[in-house]
């Protein structure tokens, strides 16, 4: 059987919207056309792949079975032809990264990147927004982005991420009193931030646990040793958000900022801008 990439295309784009016409809109061509592929691609492959409703369509067992290969079908027929437009680029380029983002934004951003250009050497640095800050202005980073919580600055906004009290789901640390916490050793932002929010909230509090890393206080988190202040966008899976009803809310209104030294120009940053850029926005669309 031989596939047209065409029909799977329309197949991942009815799929993905549940709707004809939407699929339709999407692709730039009309609903009888959209539903003519499909009716072709079902033929071929000899069985019905959606059910159809009032208010639009589903997978059936067989379009279960089919959807994961053609959309990696389509994707990497994406990926080729974006490498067939793109001039390959070289050369080193400097990133810091905040470590929330090293599992997500990072291994997303590194992975684009560096199958359409191969022979950039990348370097990460993972530090705290103000050591990243500092490496930037002394010229040792191109690019980097980092947390901002006040002094706002002409850097480009990739999104707002605010820090909230995380428990584990499975224990009741956030009910005792005094309340553990875990929080990182350089007191500056979990004073000014985390620790007066309890403050102002009436909560008696204890310091448990410290860390370095965000990684430390998500174990602390899921172990159930303490509640921790972390990005709303890295609540690991078994912990849950605190909310106002309990008493705590959001820490802050973390700024998500990319921040590019003056003196780094050139294709090779620019591209590598842009990998991070779209790296955020799949994550927050995800």
């Amino acid at each position: 059987m031989n596939l047209d990439s065409d029909l799977l295309r329309a197949f991942v784009a009815v799929a993905e919207t549940g709707n004809v016409t939407k699929a339709a809109d999407q692709m730039g061509r009309t609903q009888s056309a959209v539903s003519m592929q499909i009716r072709r691609l079902e033929d071929m492959v000899g069985d019905a792949l959606f059910r159809r409703g009032s208010r639009g369509v589903w997978l059936t067992r067989k379009g279960e079975d089919l959807i994961g290969n053609a959309r990696r079908i389509v994707a990497l027929l994406d990926e080729t032809a974006a490498s067939l437009r793109t001039a390959p680029l070289d050369g080193p380029v400097r990133i810091g990264i905040p470590e929330e983002y090293g599992e997500t934004v990072v291994a997303r951003a590194l992975g684009a990147f560096a199958k359409l250009h191969p022979r950039v050497e990348i370097t990460v640095r993972f530090a705290t927004s103000g050591a990243q800050v500092a490496a930037l202005n002394a010229g040792e980073l191109d690019l980097a982005v980092v947390f901002e919580w006040e002094d706002f600055c002409d850097g480009e906004l990739l999104m707002v991420d605010p820090t909230v009290w995380v428990t584990s789901a499975l224990h009741l640390r956030h009910e005792e009193r005094p309340l553990p916490v875990a929080i990182y050793p350089h007191l500056g932002w979990c004073r000014d931030f985390a620790l007066k929010s309890l403050e102002r909230g009436g909560i008696a509090y204890r310091i448990a646990y410290m860390s370095d890393t965000s990684g430390g206080l998500r174990l602390a988190t899921l172990s159930g040793l303490a509640v921790a202040p972390i990005s709303r966008s890295n609540i690991p899976a078994g912990c849950r958000e605190l909310t106002v009803a309990e008493g705590f809310g959001a820490i802050d209104a973390a700024r998500v900022v990319l921040r590019r030294n003056p003196g780094a120009s050139g294709p090779t940053v620019d591209g590598m801008a842009q990998a991070i850029r779209e790296a955020f926005r799949s994550g927050s669309e995800g």
